[in-house]
């Protein structure tokens, strides 16, 4: 029996491990997927929690309702890929031996790669919102602050979710304006990229977001460390920004395992063929998702565009065919603006958000770098898209390639 192995439960995993269920028989293809959590996240749910919109419940399930059925899982941590010898080694020993491989391992904030940042005003006056932990004290810090200087801060680049650290920024903007106590706190927000976003015409359009809630940018801030006792972030090129409360988006880094198998770069993402997403250097190793070096967001919408192509890839290997899919970095994400209201961008490797209308063009119901109710309610709509569809690895009414259908130029 040959076997297909996949390295992550997270959305990426789940979504192959479903989709490729769906096509490989069950007599001739062994389906593993090894994860060493059994606790599966809807993490765009991170965001609501500091402002008291959805609780802890809210954003958990149980992985194994998602895998599956004849799926084998293992829930154990990986030591190292051993692809000279198509095997996987757990780290109580155990090889699992494949023929394909498909990791999936993701990325996660490495906050003890900046010096200060978790000293002893961790989980204190400075938090994070990337993990469930983090969420959860930031929102019974809310509770009872009664204001001073807010600093966002990214601490490097790539990290997940792009646009989640505006969102955090036009939600506290919001919640201190409708608790009364906006006039009490000032709001900076602090990044390494030269304006609010990576491309122009997004960011010129979140950066007047920013300026019209009075809302402080600080560009070109790459933080070398935390000062805990005079509770200011210090940058490369000595500039200071003092806080009094510091919500950090810290140092994005792959798994662990990544490296011990040698199989990363700096930041342990693995080398991944922008297009095929085959490994630079073994044919029967795929990447996707937040675990791949590619060019393009590490988001969930990114992941479910790569599912498409990787299974039409990935079929394709397993049959002695040439590659049909190809993957052009499709990243399609709503963002959260405030006061019950969102926008939307739709981009890929080559084209920026451009402003116009979605999915349908001219008639939505989305716009696109455009302000609207309606798109704040695909941003809630999507959690029940999420756990009902997408992870299934359900048909989806979106194209897996950007299409410029509705957008204008």
């Amino acid at each position: 029996m040959k076997k297909l192995l996949i390295l992550g439960g997270g959305t990426a995993g789940t979504i192959m491990a479903n989709k490729m269920r769906k096509d490989l028989p069950r007599e001739d293809w062994e389906i593993t997927i090894v994860d060493q959590f059994k606790t599966h996240y809807y993490q765009p749910g991170f965001l609501f929690i500091p402002f008291g919109m959805y609780k802890e419940k809210d954003v958990v399930k149980p992985k194994g309702d998602f895998f599956p059925v004849g799926a084998k899982v293992v829930y154990s941590e990986v030591d190292q890929i051993d692809p000279d010898k198509n095997q996987v080694v757990l780290k109580d020993g155990v090889a699992l031996k494949y023929d394909f491989l498909i990791i999936a391992t993701g990325t996660k904030t490495a906050p003890d790669e900046t010096p200060g940042l978790m000293g002893p005003l961790w989980y204190n006056q400075i938090f994070d919102f990337y993990t469930i932990e983090g969420a959860v004290a930031l929102a019974n810090f809310f509770k009872t602050w009664q204001g001073g200087h807010l600093v966002i801060n990214i601490a490097d680049l790539p990290y997940k979710c792009p646009v989640a650290p505006l969102e955090f920024t036009f939600f506290a903007d919001a919640f201190f304006a409708e608790r009364g106590l906006r006039d009490k706190v000032k709001i900076s927000y602090v990044t390494p990229l030269s304006g609010a976003f990576t491309k122009p015409r997004a960011s010129q359009m979140l950066g007047g977001l920013l300026e019209d809630k009075n809302i402080e940018v600080i560009p070109d801030f790459y933080m070398e460390k935390v000062d805990n006792e005079n509770k200011k972030i210090i940058s490369y090129d000595e500039q200071e920004v003092p806080f009094d409360c510091m919500v950090s988006i810290p140092v994005n880094m792959g798994d662990q395992m990544i490296e011990r198998s040698g199989m990363g770069d700096d930041l342990n993402f693995v080398p991944t063929n922008k297009n095929t997403l085959q490994h630079e250097s073994f044919d029967n190793i795929f990447v996707i998702g937040d675990a791949t070096n590619l060019p393009t967001s590490k988001a969930g919408s990114v992941a479910h565009f790569e599912a498409d192509i990787l299974h039409e890839n990935l079929l394709a290997a397993i049959e002695n065919r040439p590659f049909t899919g190809s993957f052009d970095g499709h990243a399609n994400c709503y963002i959260e603006t405030g006061y019950g209201k969102g926008t939307l961008i739709d981009f890929n490797y080559d084209t920026e958000p451009l402003p116009g209308s979605f999915p349908f063009p001219g008639l939505g119901p989305f716009g696109l770098l455009k302000e609207s109710r309606m798109n704040h309610y695909g941003k809630l709509l999507f959690r029940w898209i999420y756990w009902h569809v997408l992870l299934k690895g359900k048909e989806m009414p979106i194209d897996s390639a950007m299409t410029m259908a509705g957008k204008k130029l």
